[in-house]
Parts: C-alpha cells; structure tokens; sequence
C-alpha cells in the first residue's frame, strides 16, 4: 500500500529539528517524507553564523549527520525553490514547474532580513546577513574595504557587527532606537552593553535615521541622516530586523496576519488543516517568535499531533542568553518592568562593567525578569524562577549581588525545581528527564548530554544541567566524589595544588603525607604525569620509574601484539629528503611497517623492546628526537604552508607552527595535547578541531581553544582574535598551564572546558582578564617546563645503565619469539609451532630445582623484567619492601597474544600487592597470580628465593595459592 505523502518546504534548523522529531518517532516509515529547501546546502547551524569569518566550515556549521537521509528513507532536494502551492489539488510546484503531490504540508519557510526602504538600499555593496551564501558575498566584498557599517542594532544586527570586525573592518552600528537592543533590554543594560562594545573598537550611533545612501567621498557609500550628519564606509549591511516568509501562504489561500505571518492554531494548523506552519514564518496569537527554540517546540508539537498525540504550541518564552561580540547578554521575561504595579533591583560593577537587573511583581513574591550585562552566570537560575513561578527568598535582591559568592539562596537551587521544570528549551528537558537518564546510569555530563540531547542546542542550560545532574546522584545516594582512588582520598586538582605547595617531588612522599598503601594503576601514572608537569625530571630516575605506564616507562608505544612503534618529531610536518631518507632506511633495516600519521609523520611500527635504543640511536644521529607520542603530552602541531608557498595565505603558519611545537614538546598534561595551524581562513590545518587551533588573519592570529577531533568531536571556540605572535604564546603558556592544574584524571580539554563552570567567558576571565591574578605565575610555570626539556630518548643513551631497563629478557639475548612480521601491510600476528625458536631449557636443571636469574638489583625497585625459565617466560616483580622481595608469574597477557606482563605497572589492592597487566589493564595479585578482576582467571606463579642478592626461580610452577617468603641465605 501506498504511504500518503508529507512535504516539507524549506530545510533550515527549524525544518531538520522537525525531521528528526519524525524520525523518533518513527513517523518515517509511515509516511513518504520529501523535503524541498531553497539554499543550495542542507539545514546548518544559523546561531553560530558569525563563526564562519573565523574560520569554521560550512561542513562544521551543517546540522545534517552522516547518512541520516540515506537511513531514514527521507528525500530532499536542495536548491528547490517552491514557488506555488495548489491547496485544492493538494499539490505544490517548483521554479522548474516540476509538481510533487502531498497529503500533508509542512510550511517551514523562516524569515528574510529586512531592508528599510531607504533610497539606495539597492547599490553594489549593500547586503544583508542572513545566510552562508550573503556571509561568502559579504566576505567577497571585505576583500577590497576598509570599513564596515551595519544597520541595526538589535541581536542580528550585533551579530553581524562581530562578522565584519573578524573581516578586519572598521565597523560602524547605526541603530535607530536610543539604545542598542532595545527590545530585550532596559536603558541601562543597553548602555553598559554599549560602553563594553565600543571599548572592542566598534563605534555605536544611536538616535540616526538613514534617509538616503548615496556615493561617498573618501568610501564607497555614505549614510546620510535625518539630523543632517553622515557616515561613510565601503561596505553596508542591513540587518535592520525580520519578516516572515509568507509569501506562498497567497497562491494557497492561507490566512495571513495584517502584518504578515502565516496564521496557525494551537496544533501549529494553518486556516487549510492540511496544512502546517512552523518557526518564523508562523503567527500564533498575533506573534511571530525570531527565536530558534520556539520554533522546535512548534516543530514538536506537529510531530506529535501526526503521531496523535496532543501537545499543542501554548506560546513560547523569548528569554534569550547570548555573546555579542564576546559580551554576555541575557533578557528574562519582562525586562522592561512593564507589568503593573512591578518593582524593580538594579546593581552595576563599574570596574569590571556589569549591569544587573532584576523586576518583581508588586507584592514582591514573584520574579518576573531580569536583564543581565557581563556576567550571565546567573541566567539559569533566574529563567527557572520565571518559568517555574518559584517564590523569592526574603531579600530578592539577594540574586543578584555578589555577596552571595555563588551559592543559591536559602530554598533556591536545583532541589526547589519541579519535575517538570524545562532545563534544556532547544530540546525540551526537563527537569524529570534528567533525573531518569541519572536514574537510568548518566553519572557523567557527556553520558548526560548523549542520552537526553540536553546541553547540545545553545549550551546555555549546561551549567544548570550539571547541578541537576549531581542533585538527583545525591538523591540516589551516589557521592559525588573526586577522589582519585583508594591511595589519595584527594581530586586531581587537590593532589597538583599539595604536589606545588609542598614542594613534592617523589609519589613516596607523597604518598607518605597525603595517602595511603603502595600505589595502583590510576594513581601512579596520574602522579607520575603531575611531577613531570611541575618538575619535568627524567621518567626512568628510580623514584619515577614504577609510575610509568608501559609507553612512558619505554618511550615508544606499546601495539597489541608487544611491540612499540616509535615517533620522531616532525615538527608541523617539514622534513627535509636527507630526513626522509634517513627515516626509510631505518625502517628497512629494522623491518618496520611504516605510516604517514594524522598529525604530519612518520609511525614505524613493528620494533621489539630491546631494539628500541638502537632504532633511536640512528634517528638521533639523523638529527630527529623523541614525539613524546606514547606519552599525556602534547603530540603534533599540524600545519598548511602558509604564506611560504599558498597563494593565499596571509601569514606564516609553517614557521608558527614549528615555534609552537617547539614551545611545548615534552609538556605533560592530563590527557594528549594537539594543535594546528592555518595559514587562512580555508583551514587547510583543520585547527578548529584541536585541543589549540592557530588562524591566520591579515592582522595577526585568531585563537581558538578546547577542540576535539576524537571519540565525541567537538568544534573549538573562538577564544581571542588578532593577536600577534608575542601575545598569542603567552595566552597559549596560561591556558595550558590554567588546564593542567584544574583538569580531571584522563580528561580532554574539551571535556574540561564543557564541564567547567562559567564556560569559555570563565576561561577567558582567567587567561585573558587575570582575574585570578595568577597569569604570571602560569606564564613562569611554563616557561619552567620549556626550560627543563629533554629528549627522553637522548637521555636514554647517554646512560649505558638505563639502556639495561630496555633488555627483552633478563638472562637471555634472544627475541621473543611469540613475534613474527608478516609481509601484509607489514602486519604482527602470533607465531606457528613450525615459526618459534626452539628454546633450551638449563641443562642441570629438572622440574623441581632451581635456576639462577639475574641479580636482584637487575630488577628495578617497584617494578618488573621479563626472563627465561626453561621453555617458560616469566614475569619478576621486585618489592623490596614486601616480606617476599621478588614476585614470579608467567608473562603472558591473558586475552592478547602478548608476552608483556613484566612490563605492567606494580601496586596493591586493599593492601595486596598486585600487578595490572600493561594492555587490558587487568589486575592480578602477585602471590598468587588470582584475577581481581575474573574470578576464573589466574596465571602461573614460581617459586622465587633471594641468596647473596641473586634471584632463583624453582621451574615446577607453584601449585599452592601463596608462598612463604624465602628468606636470603646468608
């Protein structure tokens, strides 16, 4: 049977939130879903517009996930303009006249920038901002100006003021109200945020009529005004407010309202029930709503009613929380004050620029707006309180003065909200569905996010989402605890902060001060991360040694199979033929897979543990030093050309990129580190998507921070622009450094910035503003660490004692023989019978008796060697502070084809020392060689007797669970 067909026209952020509410609920497979969108892109991301002149793609800004119309059975059709609707005959017809038939229509036509019919608003060079296709003209225009001026000075036209100062422009406002934004805010919320606007460079003309825009004498246009002065400028923009794309409402016999918009029902129905209007094109109860989350909720509501269910559209609240031009603004509710009989609290921070006000009903017990200028941390809290009808405390003004340092007022805060309070509008969250994702396992903001969507619209409820997130764990009894582990009852935060106060430079002291036990796999790494941040001593000095996971402990990065790949620096990837060359021949005589990596080098894979110092020797010699890419470090800055060679690129980015690498190779952080740099806004580097991204502008660099291109990509934000070289290393030395004292264990900076509270305007009071006063102190500790570099490797060789920590066996010179390279794609897989060498057991030796090893200090303290034992491999861990000194199991990894036990990280559980395996992380205890984590999984364990500081190992495997220590023969 035939599905009756749903038409959509227009594919914007409202039209594909639509799509995807059909998808849920699964309305795709009951109805033929076309949709017809006019711009020749798919829906993209129009919030964030202005961040196409700072370098984002359009594929960045695209809404459309990877195959989610080829999955879902939906068609659409870009640059399809439809441009009649024939109700009668239930069809619609494009510019083409090619007619689709439909059963039910989806009007989802958004709204065009307002021009003011002002004479000469039709020149060359006057255009609006309103899709991609006017920012590339926009763009194209700038190439060849000096100055920019918008009209309009409301939220779009503010917007767009920020695209022509990124442009580099002299940028002018002209608005034609007294003050700036004035339908979201009060007089002297415009006014600071006027005072904070032109202190960026851009000059505000309020009061200024524009009667007529004719040819300039020193620009190419010029405004002239009512009151008889005028402005020129080479460049103009409208953005002078919105109007509803209503026009195919006339050929369809739609009722419209006098001032346009297409009339709709509560169920979003136009006059032809057939028929549907969401987002800016719709009129429900006389208004047009400019805003992106009424018109999901309209989006919403259509969906449901064609699932029948009965939502209906009750209005819509235009709160709104927002950047411009890098200053917080918010509105809430009645900003103006304008319900009868209201009072009103007001508070302004000269010094720091911040305007705070706050408007009460007459009787004082209910908060019915709010407009806030600087600092919008209390945005969240105060939209709640309105849309909730929560009652104020006694002192409402309590809200908003900084008395409070933070803290919510008595009855306030997230434990006062309803159930049904809507933390997330863009997506509709609330506050019960936050509790049942926590409830349902989502411990974690991320886990959080993925689960309910909350968070991922406008970001702007994040803050109030992690509150609630962490009210309702408490609820269920989970202590929200930052404890690293059983060993340190301290955050990682707390644990850096005593490292730097006490002058920590050992885990044994501190472990000794501040915790308890021998150490694990979570804490030692951790420690030994943070004293090489704050120290940056060399990680195989014997008290460094046993905290190093197996790619520290070895430099090199461990493969499944046992052996490491091995990573010269390449720095922004410019090497020159005799490095080339040098590489490829040690790959060739070592017998390496070879690839080119993500980040612009060269991986040689394949080499065993005991080549590893001859591999670097040869490379050193070539004039290469260690990536630091087995390490929490920084790994690659990537880089295009530049101005060297491309023709448009406007500065070196090569050369930055090289000074960058440079800066901060061998910094160690909580988690790895990459960067890139472009030498233009085509973002050839892709620095959008790293941890620090680097773009070029005619002017300087543009900073952009806390990108992610992993597991959960994320898009950098755009955290300081046009700065010269100078300024941009050292705001780069604090954010870094802001990162490594206050990140979570194993934690990207994306994730760090997500969860931190104030977000990117928090970060940028810290680094940018030093309202910490502690920017000195970050850029020292920096400049402390570029100081004390090293290259691991080097230092390495230089010691023929540190070269023994690299012998594949303890008493023997031959390979492993568990590794063979085969010649597919270079690939490593387990040897045959037929493949490993024969291996001879001792000749004096039976099941029973005992072999000599290795001398015990062979064995690092806290820490384990590979050895032979007839046609076994063992594992021995020396703990010299445990009654059985040295500790036997077989080496093999259970769950891998992988002899690399021996290289795992010792420590204790409950007081138990155990060893965890350096692949899986899987824990056994040493005296037994019992599974902690598998309670059918044990390994092989040997007896082990110490005499005259030599270790002898008895080949009979134990066959009790724990041995009485033997005590050293004297």
């Amino acid at each position: 049977m035939k599905k009756p067909v749903l038409a959509v026209i227009g594919h914007g952020m409202v039209s594909h939130y639509f799509l995807q509410q059909l998808v849920d609920r699964e309305l795709h497979q009951h109805y033929d879903i076309v949709v017809f969108g006019e711009e020749r892109l798919p829906a993209y991301d129009r919030v964030h517009l202005s961040e196409y002149f700072a370098g984002r793609s359009a594929q960045s800004l695209s809404l459309v996930s990877e195959g989610f119309f080829a999955e879902s059975g939906i068609t659409l059709h870009c640059a399809s303009k439809i441009v009649a609707i024939d109700s009668q005959q239930r069809c619609v017809r494009d510019a083409q006249g090619v007619e689709t038939h439909y059963d039910t229509l989806v009007l989802a036509t958004g709204s065009y920038a307002f021009v003011p019919p002002i004479s000469g608003n039709t020149r060359p060079g006057c255009l609006v901002y309103r899709t991609l296709d006017d920012l590339d003209a926009i763009a194209a225009q700038a190439e060849n100006a000096k100055s920019g001026v918008v009209i309009g000075g409301g939220l779009l036209g503010l917007e767009a003021a920020n695209a022509l100062r990124q442009l580099g422009l002299e940028t002018h406002v002209v608005e034609f109200a007294p003050r700036l934004m004035a339908v979201q805010l009060d007089e002297g919320g415009a006014m600071m945020l006027q005072r904070k606007i032109e202190a960026l460079g851009v000059q505000v003309h309020t009061r200024k009529e524009t009667r007529e825009i004719i040819d300039g004498e020193q620009a190419r246009h010029r405004l002239c005004f009512a009151d008889g002065s005028f402005l020129e400028t080479d460049l103009l923009l409208f953005s002078a407010g919105i109007r509803p794309r209503d026009e195919l409402a006339e050929s369809a016999g739609l009722q419209k309202g006098p001032r346009g918009g297409i009339v709709i029902n509560d169920h979003c129905q136009t006059s032809d029930s057939a028929i549907y209007a969401i987002g800016e094109c719709a009129l429900w109860n006389g208004q047009i709503f400019g805003l992106v989350a009424p018109g999901y909720q309209m989006a919403r509501c259509v969906a449901d009613k064609l699932a029948a269910r009965d939502t209906p559209f009750t209005g819509a609240d235009m709160s709104t929380k927002l950047k411009l031009l890098g200053v917080e603004v918010a509105s809430i509710g009645d900003a103006h004050g304008k319900t009868a009989g209201s009072q009103s609290y007001q508070w302004t921070d000269g010094p720091r620029e911040i305007y705070k006000k706050i408007v009460v009903s007459a009787d004082g017990k209910r908060l019915l707006g709010a407009v806030l200028i600087g600092d919008s941390a209390d945005y969240s809290l105060l939209l709640q309180m309105v849309l909730n009808d929560m009652p104020l405390p006694a002192q409402p003004q309590t809200l908003i003065l900084p008395a409070l340092s933070g803290d919510a007022p008595k009855g306030l805060g997230v434990a006062a909200l309803a159930a049904s309070a809507q933390i997330c509008s863009c997506h509709n969250v609330s506050k019960g569905d936050i509790a049942a994702a926590v409830a349902g396992g989502c411990s974690e903001l991320g886990a959080l996010k993925s689960c309910t969507k909350a968070g991922t619209g406008c970001g702007g409820c994040v803050p109030l989402l992690k509150q609630v997130m962490e009210h309702e764990l408490a609820q269920l009894g989970v202590e929200v605890k930052k404890d690293i582990c059983e060993h340190f009852a301290w955050s990682r935060q707390e644990l850096y902060h005593l490292i730097r106060l006490h002058d920590i430079r050992t885990f044994d002291a501190l472990i000794d001060q501040f915790g308890q036990g021998h150490g694990c796999e979570v804490c030692k790494p951790l420690v030994g991360s943070m004293l090489a941040s704050c120290w940056n001593d060399y990680l195989l000095k014997p008290q460094h040694l046993p905290l190093q996971d197996t790619n520290d402990r070895f430099f090199a990065n461990i493969q499944k199979d046992g052996t490491y790949s091995v990573v010269p620096r390449i720095p922004a990837g410019e090497i020159t033929p005799q490095g080339l060359i040098a590489i490829g021949e040690v790959a060739q005589r070592y017998n390496l897979y070879t690839k080119i990596t993500g980040g612009q080098r060269v991986d040689l894979f394949g080499a065993r543990l005991e080549q590893l110092p001859a591999i670097w020797e040869e490379l050193i010699a070539a004039g290469f030093e260690t990536g630091h890419a087995y390490g929490k470090s920084l790994r690659t800055v990537k880089s295009c050309v530049g101005s060297t060679w491309c023709r448009y690129g406007v500065q070196d980015s090569t050369g930055m990129a090289i000074a960058l690498e440079n800066r901060y190779k061998g910094l160690r952080s909580p988690h790895k580190i990459k960067m890139a740099v472009s030498g233009c806004t085509r973002e050839c580097a892709e620095a959008q998507g790293k941890d620090i991204g680097v773009i070029a502008t005619d002017k300087g660099w543009n900073l952009y921070v806390c990108g992610n291109g992993g597991m959960k990509p994320r898009h950098a934000d755009l955290f300081a622009s046009d700065l010269d070289s100078e300024a941009l290393i050292r705001t780069i030395d604090r954010v870094l450094m802001f990162y490594i004292r206050t990140a979570d264990r194993l934690q990207r900076t994306s994730t760090w910035l997500d969860n931190m509270e104030g977000g990117l305007a928090y970060l940028k009071q810290v680094v940018l503003e030093d309202s910490l006063d502690i920017g000195a102190e970050l850029e020292r500790e920096m400049q402390q660490v570029v100081d004390s570099y090293q290259c691991e490797w080097k230092t390495t060789l230089d010691n023929p004692q540190n070269r023994l920590l690299f012998r594949g066996f303890l008493n023997s010179d031959k390979p492993d023989e568990a590794v063979v390279m085969v010649p597919e794609r270079g690939q490593i897989r387990p040897a045959t019978a037929q493949e490993k060498t024969p291996m001879q057991s001792h000749p004096h030796t039976g099941d029973g008796e005992w072999e000599h090893i290795a001398a015990l200090a062979d064995i690092p303290a806290n820490a384990g060697m590979a050895a032979r034992l007839g046609q076994q491999q063992i594992a021995l861990f020396h703990l010299p502070g445990s009654e059985q000194q040295v500790f036997a199991l077989e080496n093999h990894e259970p769950g891998s084809h992988a002899n690399v036990l021996a290289r795992g990280l010792v420590g204790d559980a409950g007081g138990e020392p155990i060893v965890i395996s350096p692949l899986y992380k899987k824990r056994f205890r040493l005296c037994d060689g019992q599974s902690l984590d598998d309670a059918g999984l044990r390994l092989r364990v040997w007896p082990v007797k110490i005499q005259h500081g030599q270790v002898w190992v008895q080949h009979a495997p134990a066959t009790q669970n724990t041995f009485p220590a033997i005590a050293e023969a004297s």
